[in-house]
């Protein structure tokens, strides 16, 4: 599972599950979306599984000619109570000051609304710690697209590349990983089923942040 270990000299971050716990109010705003339009909500887990790309991807295939209108009834769920719910991973605030004090170019990579994740970076106090804070629709495509992998390292002097650590916790992590050349990680407590990512494999599994710290040295 492992590839040749190159140092970084940039992290990106996925958001959701990686760095924060938001999988409750996607959950709320999600079910409120499902019952508008007649359709039966999902559970957690079922929103777990199922929610990888962005909303403007996965809800023409949800709400066929009415994606634009469920959009604005998802987001104006979000929007009443995702700051309020915002709960960061344990330990991920000491983390990032720790990988800040290393000097390394440090952004986020997300399928969360550009404005609204980046809201919940400033409302956790984080902004000084990323370079670079990129959403849904900031770049002309979303994740797994290599776009905005691209966006997230503009003006930093560095090329996506070996060089650069992707960190996230889904196959769409991993995949806009391998479509841009970088490193793939996998964040999270259970290691990778044989298989499981016929088309990006990690190139490491870290299960908390202290093996991710680990692996840096």
């Amino acid at each position: 599972m492992a590839g040749d270990q190159n140092l970084p000299r940039a992290l990106l971050f996925d958001w959701d599950n990686t760095l924060v716990d938001t999988w409750p109010t996607i959950h709320a705003a999600l079910h409120v979306t499902f019952e508008n339009f007649g359709l039966p909500p999902w559970s957690l887990e079922e929103v777990r599984q199922n929610v990888r790309v962005s909303a403007r991807e996965a809800f023409p295939g949800l709400f066929g000619a009415h994606s634009d209108e469920a959009l604005d009834v998802f987001y104006d769920a979000f929007k009443a109570q995702h700051l309020e719910q915002l709960t960061a991973i344990e330990g991920a605030t000491d983390l990032l000051a720790d990988l800040h004090g290393r000097a390394l170019y440090l952004g986020i990579v997300s399928n969360k609304s550009g404005p609204l994740l980046r809201r919940e970076v400033e409302h956790l106090g984080w902004s000084p710690f990323f370079s670079k804070v990129i959403g849904a629709t900031d770049a002309e495509r979303d994740k797994p697209a290599i776009d905005p992998v691209q966006m997230a390292l503009e003006g930093s002097g560095i090329s996506p590349g070996r060089d650069v650590w992707f960190i996230g916790d889904t196959d769409v992590d991993l995949l806009c990983a391998g479509n841009a050349g970088c490193m793939g990680i996998l964040l999270r407590p259970e290691p990778p089923a044989e298989g499981e990512f016929p088309q990006a494999e990690p190139h490491f599994h870290v299960s908390d942040y202290r093996c991710l710290l680990a692996l840096l040295e």
